[in-house]
């Protein structure tokens, strides 16, 4: 096998030019119905149809991620064999997996660990042809940006193997569990929907053995997901079940559709020191409002006009405060990012709130923008395909720590920003650099290093005190952030 995994089904499931799927995955993603201030998820569990049956409702599970891009940087995907019947779940050798929109590589350290586990096999030709893995990948890349995959395809297998393998690779906030199923097949439209209801109460009730053979493909990994959260005291959600007659019109013989949530509290409060906990048991940022649940468009075009308005003035945006919700107006300290073609270009930000949310955002996009020592200030034609990314942060906590070991455990992957300061050198880090820096090691060896000090630094006088933070992106709302760059939509 090559250590490439290439696209199989682009072309015929979904489209084979990367424009024309983008365009299709977005148009899904924005049509998707996503309640105010609704958890990200988990895990979920969603179709592998081809998009233009199974998209819709697949959809509405996955954009209630957009809010964790940059957060969750690991996904595992596990989906039942169409093509190959064997024993057990098989992984793969692959270095990477690649769709039309770009290569997703493989978290091996992750494969080689699940790889101890009894039944658990080395199957590359298993995952060339099947589908049930990679239709979901165009979905992931697009709400989630970059990500590692853990793919898993299932076989003959209870639900005891799979929720080990599930329970070996569960991980924390960084981690994202996806299970692909479709439901009955090739019934008509009024069998299908008295079928698929039995499925729902099954999957709500986490009741394993209600699912049989020929109400989902997908019953392996389904169950063995269903054991795992019953172990844990968790439960799913139904956000949405459909079929193909509804999807596509035809109602002699349908494939049904389904679409559910699990939220882990414990994968969006991650462990830390007790001394970094407010007395109720929530981090800082859980009990700090996110005013980008409600703003954060406001935000994202407020920063786009002051981009607009420093290439013609040089300076940010005049923002008239008063004129701005009183949530905007209130003290914030927000870092703005720049990226073109995925590669940064440029960030500037503010560590403490000291003026109001709106100027802040205003101020650091047009300094992120022209003012980052880093690079050259935009230019006009740089505007095109432009992504913009704004960060607000939570109140800076002072860590406690015995010596560099004990701060280092400390560290939570993915969802603290680090502030270190020693002898006059300071530096900063957003919880965004976990995805280049995942390790607690790597990450601190280099904020160092942005501190202007050597990786091997340390002495009783460091002081580190961690943020969290809210984040939006341009990506997340699915519309192009050129528009608002050009002036062509101001509203």
């Amino acid at each position: 096998m090559a250590s490439i995994r290439p696209a199989a089904v682009a072309g015929s499931f979904y489209p084979a030019n990367a424009g024309e799927l983008s365009a299709t995955v977005r148009a899904y993603l924005s049509a998707a119905k996503v309640p105010e201030g609704a958890a990200v998820p988990k895990a979920i569990i969603a179709p592998h149809a081809g998009h233009v049956y199974s998209g819709p409702v697949a959809a509405s599970v996955y954009a209630r991620l957009a809010p964790a891009r940059g957060r969750i940087t690991r996904v595992v995907l596990i989906g039942p064999s169409h093509r190959a019947a064997f024993q057990g779940m098989a992984l793969t050798t692959v270095a990477a997996y690649e769709t039309p929109l770009g290569m997703i590589p493989i978290d091996t350290q992750a494969v080689r660990a699940l790889w101890g586990i009894p039944g658990v096999r080395m199957l590359d030709a298993v995952h060339g042809p099947e589908h049930s893995l990679e239709v979901h990948l165009p979905f992931l890349q697009e709400v989630l940006g970059s990500f590692d995959l853990v793919p898993v395809v299932a076989g003959d297998a209870g639900p005891e193997t799979v929720s080990e393998v599930l329970d070996a690779a569960w991980g924390g906030p960084e981690t994202l569990i996806v299970v692909s199923t479709d439901l009955s097949h090739y019934l008509p439209y009024e069998a299908c929907c008295a079928t698929d209801a039995r499925t729902v109460k099954a999957i709500e009730t986490l009741d394993t053995d209600a699912i049989g053979f020929d109400q989902a493909c997908g019953r392996v990994p389904v169950r063995g997901l269903l054991a795992s959260l019953r172990k844990r005291g968790l439960k799913m959600t139904t956000v949405d079940v459909r079929n193909s007659g509804d999807t596509s019109g035809k109602r002699d013989k349908v494939v049904g559709y389904g679409a559910w949530v699990c939220v882990d509290p414990s994968a969006c409060l991650p462990p830390s020191a007790t001394e970094s906990r407010p007395a109720s048991g929530k981090t800082a940022a859980a009990s700090a409002p996110n005013p980008l649940l409600r703003h954060g468009e406001t935000l994202l075009r407020l920063a786009a006009a002051s981009i607009r308005h420093g290439l013609n003035t040089g300076r940010p945006f005049p923002v008239d405060v008063e004129k701005f919700d009183p949530e905007l107006r209130a003290p914030g300290a927000a870092f703005v990012t720049l990226y073109r073609e995925k590669m940064l270009r440029g960030c500037i930000g503010s560590i403490q709130a000291h003026r109001p949310l709106v100027t802040d955002v205003a101020v650091n996009a047009q300094g992120a923008a022209f003012a980052d020592s880093r690079f050259r200030p935009l230019g006009q034609a740089e505007l095109n395909g432009l992504e913009l990314s704004i960060s607000v942060l939570t109140p800076p906590t002072p860590m406690s720590f015995r010596d560099e070991a004990d701060l280092l455990a400390q560290m939570r992957p993915g969802v603290d920003g680090l502030i270190l300061e020693d002898k006059g050198h300071r530096g900063l880090f957003l919880p965004m650099v976990w995805e280049s820096l995942p390790s607690p090691v790597e990450f601190l060896n280099n904020l160092k290093l942005k501190a202007h000090l050597p990786e091997s630094h340390w002495s009783p006088t460091v002081a580190v005190s961690r943020f969290e933070t809210h984040s939006i992106s341009s990506r997340s709302l699915y519309r192009p952030a050129e528009l608002w760059l050009d002036g062509k939509t101001t509203g």
